[in-house]
Order: structure tokens, then sequence, then C-alpha cells
């Protein structure tokens, strides 16, 4: 074998390198340390992302709360007499209510069946439910209607807002005198 050859692991043939000197201008300078100062990030648009969908998802959850337990999605009247108002609940104390509306009542007196429960969110409210259950005087109901139920609004998904006698066609109670 030859020993003539290169060997480019030696530092023997192999030529040196001359610094180069470059000046740099006040400008490549800053850009240079900025850039140095800087740190790069990557992944940066995975954690915003996913950031932007627990938002989006906190507010899908807030605003569906808000309108199944918070947003009545139906406000209306119903004519009838009050047939029972009770304080009930465990924890929260709430008045609840039943009610045969002048739309269920037929021809027979035989039927008798609470069509209309009811929360009653107030103590003034619950006093003159039972006052006019206790008369047999027809009422007209303003009741606001939720999609779901809460503890401390009551048992009910409909909750009274006004109650007033009706004054406009008052019939007598046909269940005032009727046995259950």
């Amino acid at each position: 074998m030859d020993d003539n050859f290169n060997d480019y692991f030696t530092d023997e043939n192999v030529p040196e390198e001359q610094p180069q000197v470059h000046h740099e201008t006040e400008q490549e300078r800053e850009e240079r340390e900025i850039k140095e100062a800087t740190i790069e990030r990557r992944g940066n648009t995975v954690k915003v992302m996913l950031a932007l969908i627990i938002v989006a998802m906190v507010l899908f959850l807030g605003w569906w709360m808000w309108q199944h337990y918070f947003h009545p999605y139906r406000t209306s009247q119903e004519k009838g007499w009050i047939m029972k108002v009770s304080n009930e609940g465990t924890l929260f104390k709430t008045f609840e209510g039943e009610m045969i509306s002048e739309g269920y009542i037929e021809d027979t007196i035989a039927a008798m069946h609470t069509d209309v429960a009811f929360s009653i969110p107030n103590d003034t409210l619950a006093r003159d439910a039972m006052r006019w259950s206790q008369n047999g005087q027809r009422v007209v109901l303003t009741y606001d209607e939720y999609k779901g139920k809460v503890l401390w609004r009551g048992n009910s998904k409909i909750v009274v807002t006004k109650i007033e006698a009706d004054t406009v066609l008052v019939k007598a109670n046909p269940y005032k005198n009727a046995t259950p």
C-alpha cells in the first residue's frame, strides 16, 4: 500500500482558514441582538386553538344554562280555581300550588283533576293564593314557564308572577261542594 495518499484526518494538508472580518452596521447589529434575545416559540397555535375551544365551550355551556334554567321561554295566563297551596321542601322551602283550569272543566262534576302545578316564589303571592283557594274564587294566574327546574325556585317549571281575581266573568266553583 502506498503511503502517499492524502490523509484528511490530519492537519498537515488542510489549508488554514482565514478569519473573515465583517464589519456590521449599526442596524445589522441591532437586528442580530434582537434575534439573539428573542426566544423562538413553536406550538403556540395549538395552545391558542385549545384555549379558544375551551372558551367557546364555557360560553356555550353558560348560554345553555341561562336559556334552560333562568330565561323563561313562555309567559302566559291561565284562568281557573286554585285547589291547593302548600309549603314544601327539605333544604329550600318553597310554596307549591295546584290549579284546575277553566279549559279543563267539562260538564261533569265527577272528573276532578289538577292540570296546572306551579311554584310560588314569594310569601305575598302564597298568602293571596291560599286566600283565593279557601274562598273558591276564580283567579287569573300569570306565570313564567322555564325549561328546567332550580331547587330554590320550586318543584315546578311553572313559576307564578301574579295572581289576581278574575272579574271579567265570575262563575261559581263547580268543585266547591263536590266530594272527591
